[in-house]
């Protein structure tokens, strides 16, 4: 798995590839928190995402509450079908925000 950050004028997105496992996802939570000391607001783009544990259902649900404590915003966006269906039955569709 790969993190590029991109600082944009609204925040920062983080263009996220590979696959968010037990052995990437600490590397993904420390993009977010990374992110978050910088800017209130952060996308976190999934296009390129194949699959996503429940490790990386924790490292979101981390940046998610990171948002909320700070009165920022952290979408996903660009999910694929498969991922969107884990988002789905696992809940985190009701938590987190998903463009």
């Amino acid at each position: 798995m790969t993190v590029e950050e991109k600082k944009e004028d609204n925040g920062i997105i983080l263009y996220v590839t590979g696959r968010v496992d037990t052995t990437t996802a600490p590397d993904l939570q420390e993009a977010i928190f990374a992110a978050f000391q910088k800017e209130n607001n952060l996308v976190v783009d999934f296009k390129e995402v194949e699959y996503v544990s429940s490790a990386g259902l924790r490292a979101l649900l981390l940046g998610q509450k990171t948002a909320n404590s700070k009165g920022g915003s952290m979408v996903v966006k660009n999910a694929n079908d498969s991922v969107k269906e884990i988002f789905s039955l696992t809940g985190f569709s009701n938590i987190l925000t998903i463009e």
